[in-house]
């Protein structure tokens, strides 16, 4: 029988029955601030801020807001299945925790903590390129749970090819080739306070890990970490990656690959000519391009646009059940859920993440019942209105 994840409501109310009450709120969207109250600033701006003004992060949030929910009565919906197949996968709902680097500067236990909360909720974990901790590590903290790899394109085609080999190795099965980064963006809460842990040799564990990347320095890291981190910096990323190269990816690549960052319909269909698997409509979460599109405006252009050749998913502004629901009405096979789960690790840990998993797909669950679906497949566009206001 499906797992009904709205059951988590009437655990809440009946462990407060005996005076227990959830350490963290269960309306996701109070965890930013309750997160810049109890972290230190350079954290919490790193994960926080966005491009520029942040005009793009309010932009996310406000182009999913003017969304209304049209509920639908008298539809049967005692038994419910939020389970869906996304990329050949299985999953029990249609959410993964995205990609985020760096999570060690939100709480010790970083990457491992929020991967053995998403394997105990049987969703998977995107485990970010520039991770605190190697992939071999998070994919034993997993077990035999749902794991993808995010790849950020090296100029060193040595280390990209060692990173799939890698990540295949450890399970990974489906790689997510993050685009919109070929350059770090203006982001001024991070310029404020000088703050870029990658300078400091944190979130290049993947990297100071592999015999690629390891190969191009005199020393070991160890006794030069300052000439390893340059040699970091001078390959991370790279702005003069067009479409053709893609092939080198998929050559070395065996298992379903998608394109991260895709916002013009034009784009997706360049995705699906090269022979991806799928998209992700995101711009970041707004941390890349100041201005730049609302991801919830650019997802219903770029799902028409490939149809049924790839599969469509989505992130960037995601803070709740019913933002889940809204992504799936307007083309998106599943979401991958951000800085709500960082939040939820910087404040409490892998308990932390496992309560932000669990109220995510609780809201899912009744969203769904309360506007007539008993499960994703039947949510669409007719579901939704726009809020003219």
């Amino acid at each position: 029988m499906a797992r009904h994840w709205a059951d988590f409501q009437y655990e809440i109310y009946l462990n407060g029955m005996t005076g227990t009450v959830p350490r963290l709120p269960t309306d996701l969207s109070r965890l930013e601030e309750l997160t810049e109250r109890r972290l230190g600033p350079g954290p919490v701006g790193y994960v926080a801020g966005g491009a520029g003004d942040g005009s793009t992060a309010r932009a996310n949030r406000a182009a999913l807001e003017r969304r209304r929910i049209v509920p639908r009565m008298l539809r049967d919906v005692a038994e419910r299945d939020l389970s869906v197949e996304v990329l050949g996968r299985s999953l029990p709902a249609p959410v993964a925790l995205a990609p985020v680097g760096v999570l060690s500067i939100m709480h010790p236990e970083a990457e491992p903590a929020a991967a053995r909360a998403a394997a105990a909720q049987g969703v998977p974990f995107v485990l970010s390129s520039a991770s605190s901790t190697p992939m071999e590590e998070v994919a034993a903290a997993m077990g035999d749970a749902e794991r993808w790899f995010q790849l950020y394109w090296s100029k060193d085609r040595e280390v990209t090819r060692s990173f799939l080999g890698r990540a295949r190795a450890a399970g990974f099965s489906v790689l997510v080739v993050t685009l919109d980064t070929p350059l770090l963006a203006w982001r001024p809460r991070d310029l404020d306070r000088a703050y870029l842990p990658f300078l400091h040799g944190v979130g290049t564990a993947n990297y100071f890990t592999d015999p690629a990347f390891l190969a191009g320095l005199a020393r070991p890291v160890r006794e030069d970490p300052n000439a390893a981190v340059t040699h970091f910096v001078n390959l991370f990323a790279d702005p003069g990656k067009t479409w053709p190269d893609l092939a080198f990816l998929r050559e070395h690549w065996d298992g379903p690959l998608v394109l991260k960052g895709v916002l013009h319909p034009d784009d997706a269909r360049l995705a699906v000519d090269a022979g991806m698997d799928g998209v992700v409509v995101s711009n970041h979460g707004g941390r890349q391009v100041a201005g730049a599109v609302a991801a919830a405006d650019a997802l219903p252009r770029v799902a028409a646009a490939v149809g049924d050749r790839l599969s469509v998913l989505f992130d960037s502004g995601v803070r709740g059940g019913a933002d889940v629901f809204k992504a799936l009405a307007l083309g998106a096979e599943a979401v991958l859920l951000g800085r709500p789960y960082v939040y939820g690790l910087g404040l409490d840990g892998q308990s932390g993440v496992e309560h932000v998993i669990r109220c995510l797909l609780a809201e899912l669950d009744l969203t769904l019942a309360l506007s007539g679906h008993a499960g994703p497949a039947t949510v669409g566009p007719a579901d939704l209105e726009e809020d003219a206001g």
